[in-house]
Parts: structure tokens; sequence; C-alpha cells
């Protein structure tokens, strides 16, 4: 690659803390961030739920060594938890645990979201997964963003892992992208003409007391407020380290192809939001079983054909980028469903939430030795 920055990986994963006895949701963050602080040091933090703990890989020059620091925290994470009889659990929603009895993190940001927001805030109680891709030029990020946008629905669809709220089956793959649409500021965003544009949106909202500063704007692909990167943060957390890797593959593979084509001076037709947002709909509705629309075809297809069309897209890079192996996760995914549908296997089979809860944390902690 032409810079040791360009297409760095990080990786963030948000996870439930769970009483393994009952499968309920644990407000325990403190206890084990005050533990663990010299194991995860500067890579695990509170969220606003203390029952949310989320880690941060470091700065990654490939994805196997992605793949190595997700196994690794995740591991660590385990380890921890179990020392005080908990468990961790990489779902998008809880299947029964309710928001209202969840403690919030006692600090100033978290309380000024609650002051602000309220019961929107109080009642976000989700689990995400946030990928970042380097890209050290700013201008070139923007472009970057505004075409990956398209594809934000297919690889949403492949990461739904929320079917459940509250002791419901919602109907949804991604209940949990249903949940955070209620934020102000979040879902697709539009595109923009070039970084400067992108400022005067950000200083706009700044001078207007909207927002104190970029970080509170979440779409689902923005420029980072603090790193030289893209942040991807769509994806509901994922069942297992694979597909929490295949993900990030997938998501640095269309950063890439992006920049190589813009290299070339190609760009990649421009759809407005509201196109897209049609395709995001329906990603969370069916995940990978539903049809998105192919708008140039202007047309319904299949989704599972269209991610075949988005992983043949990107098919040039991958090698470059090597990561071929973890992207045949892809593949299984398509095969054996996404973490929403075999969750719903599980309940179905067995009318027991708690044995959903079970599988929940069995798959998260799959293959991290």
């Amino acid at each position: 690659m032409e810079s040791k920055k360009l297409f760095t990986i990080g990786i963030e994963e948000e996870f439930q803390i769970i009483d393994p006895e009952t499968g309920e949701l644990k407000s325990h963050i403190q206890q084990l961030l005050d533990e663990g602080k010299m194991i995860f040091k500067e890579h695990a933090k509170a969220e606003m739920h203390q029952s949310v703990v989320e880690v941060g890989s470091s700065v990654c020059y490939n994805i196997k060594e992605a793949k190595e620091e997700v196994k690794r925290l995740r591991r660590e994470l385990k380890n921890v938890a179990g020392r005080h009889g908990l468990a961790i659990g990489a779902a998008g929603t809880h299947p029964f645990s309710r928001w209202e009895d969840q403690q919030i993190t006692d600090r100033p940001r978290y309380k000024d979201v609650v002051e602000e927001m309220q019961q929107v805030a109080r009642a976000n109680l989700i689990f995400g997964l946030h990928v970042h891709i380097g890209i050290d030029d700013k201008e070139q990020a923007i472009h970057i963003m505004n075409a990956a946008r398209y594809f934000v629905p297919h690889i949403f669809a492949l990461s739904t892992n929320s079917p459940f709220w509250k002791g419901r089956n919602t109907g949804f793959k991604s209940y949990r992208a249903k949940i955070f649409d209620r934020f102000p500021r979040t879902g697709l965003p539009d595109h923009f003409g070039s970084h400067n544009e992108y400022l005067s949106y950000v200083n706009m909202l700044v001078k207007t007391r909207c927002i104190e500063d970029a970080s509170k704007i979440w779409w689902d692909i923005r420029p980072h407020p603090k790193y030289p990167t893209l942040e991807f943060r769509m994806c509901d957390v994922q069942l297992t380290v694979d597909e929490t890797v295949a993900l990030a593959a997938l998501i640095q593979a269309v950063v890439a192809k992006l920049y190589k084509l813009l290299q070339q001076n190609l760009g990649f037709r421009l759809y407005r939001r509201l196109y897209i947002n049609e395709n995001k709909w329906r990603a969370s509705r069916y995940g990978v079983e539903g049809k998105l629309i192919d708008f140039g075809k202007q047309r319904e297809v299949p989704t599972s054909e269209l991610i075949h069309e988005l992983l043949e897209f990107v098919e040039d890079v991958i090698d470059e980028l090597g990561s071929r192996e973890e992207l045949q996760n892809v593949y299984k995914t398509l095969k054996n469903g996404t973490g929403a549908k075999r969750q719903l296997e599980v309940f179905n089979n067995t009318g027991d939430l708690k044995k959903v809860v079970d599988f929940i944390i069995e798959q998260t902690n799959l293959n991290l030795d």
C-alpha cells in the first residue's frame, strides 16, 4: 500500500455484561474496568449504560492483525468478567432485559446526553460494531464517504443481529437500528461537495448550539472527529470473531476500491440519501433474506445476490489487502444466516429467551484461543 496510514483498521465492539444464571444484564461496568485497567489500558471504556462495555483495538495494519486483536480483547474481557461471576455477550440488543432497569454511567458527557434527549437516551440500550479505516487525506475521505453510502445497506444487512427487544420478537432483523434512529444526526449522511462543505455544516451546528463538537454526529459513516479515519457505525455487534473480522475486511475493501477509482479519475455514481434509505430500511427489516433495490436497474434484487456483486466489485483489491481468507466468512453468513436468524432459530426451537442468551454467550466466546 502507498502509506502505512492508508487502510489501517480499528475495531470497536460494544458488549453486554450478563449474569449467566439469570441471563439478565448487569450494571457492573465500573468493577470490570477497575480490575481490568492494567490489562485493557485505553482499550476498554464505559458507555452510557453501566451494563455495556466497549473495547477497541489498537491501530492494525492488516486484517490478520485485527483478528488477533479482536480475539485477544474478547478473551481478556471474558476472563475479567468471569472472575466476577459474569459473562459477556455480543448481540445488538438484549433479548429481554429492560432499559428501565439499567443504571446510567456517572460521567458528565452521559449526564448531558440524558439531560438533552431524555427518554430517547435512557432507552438507547444497544450494542454496535464500529470499524475505522485509515484515510489521511481529508478531501479524499469525504469523496469516499459519499460513494460508500451506497453500500451501507448491503453491509448492514450482513450484520443484523438484534431481533428481540424487551422480551418480544420485533419482526426486524436489526431492531437496534430502529432504536438508534430516534437520536438526532444518525443514519445516512448527505453527500458533501468537499471537506470544506462538511466543515461548514459542523461549524453551523456548533455555532447554533446544536452540538459542542463533531463527536455528536453519529452517522452510519463519518469522518472521525479525532482520528484520520472513516468510521463505519451502522453494524450490529457480531456474535462471533469471524463475523466481526469479515465485516471489517469487507468495509476495508470497499474503501480501498473506491480510493483506487478516485486515483484513476473514475467515480462511483452518487445516489440521494432518499433512495439509499429505502434499502437501509429493508436491510433492518429482513437482513440478508429479503430484497434490496438495484437503483441502476430500477428493480428489486435478492440481497444475497447484491452482496455477491459487491464481493465481485472489490475482487481486485482484496489480495493486495491480504483479506481473501477472512472474506470467505461473508459467504458463510449468506449460507448459515446472520446472528439475527440464528438467534431466532434458537427461540423457535426452544421458546425460551434465556436459551437465546446462553447461545449469544456461547457464540461470543467461540475460537478465542
